[in-house]
């Protein structure tokens, strides 16, 4: 599961004390909520039903494909469903071939998610090779439904936007420069990246002053 509230506390305070940025931030926003996902299959599953989408669509998609498909939890319903049936729960033709490619790779066993590497990297590797599934979703994976305290999707937009605020910089920084930037925030750069999240919903008021 994900970062607890604990965990995601200590660390938050353990990185205020790298970058003092961060301690003024959480004065003024406070301390991010947890963000867990189940780990398995059916969090990688909505992970693909959800991209490109409003939540509610995907909502919407989830229901119909409990209702019409089966479990979700389960990759061999989605793998036993007719192209048909999916197309009516509201997948699109290029979802279809990524819900299956994900049902197929933890049928088979090639991806093994309650036995991912320990590595982030190896982990991250095992995940992308799954159609549909690109860093980003696989970083959030590993964060949300792992836990795992050092994950760093420094290509995330709102990460860019709200290091740059916090840290007081004169414009957003590019991805190569938020990853550098992070280095010094190891271990718990998962922590900060919730905590992004977190500051960018806080809206314009969360600027520093």
């Amino acid at each position: 599961m994900g970062l607890s509230e604990r965990d995601l506390r200590a660390g938050l305070d353990a990185l205020a004390a790298i970058e003092p940025a961060f301690g003024d931030a959480i004065a003024r926003v406070g301390y991010p909520a947890p963000r867990i996902r189940q780990r398995g299959y059916a969090t990688l599953l909505r992970t693909i039903v959800g991209q490109q989408v409003s939540v509610r669509a995907a909502d919407a998609v989830w229901r119909k494909l409990e209702e019409q498909v089966g479990d979700p939890n389960d990759p061999a319903a989605v793998a036993a469903a007719s192209d048909e049936s999916l197309r009516a729960c509201g997948f699109s033709r290029q979802k279809i071939g990524y819900a299956r490619s994900l049902a197929e790779e933890v049928l088979s066993g090639r991806l093994d998610l309650a036995g991912l590497p320990a590595d982030d990297e190896a982990a991250l590797a095992q995940l992308i090779r799954v159609k549909g599934i690109g860093r980003w979703s696989a970083e959030v994976y590993l964060l949300f439904a792992e836990g795992r305290p050092d994950i760093w999707p420094a290509g995330d937009l709102a990460v860019q936007i709200e290091v740059g605020r916090i840290l007081g910089l004169n414009a957003r920084p590019s991805e190569k420069l938020t990853r550098e930037l992070a280095e010094a925030w190891r271990p718990h750069r998962g922590a900060a990246a919730i905590f992004t999240w977190h500051h960018y919903g806080a809206g314009p008021d969360a600027a520093p002053v």
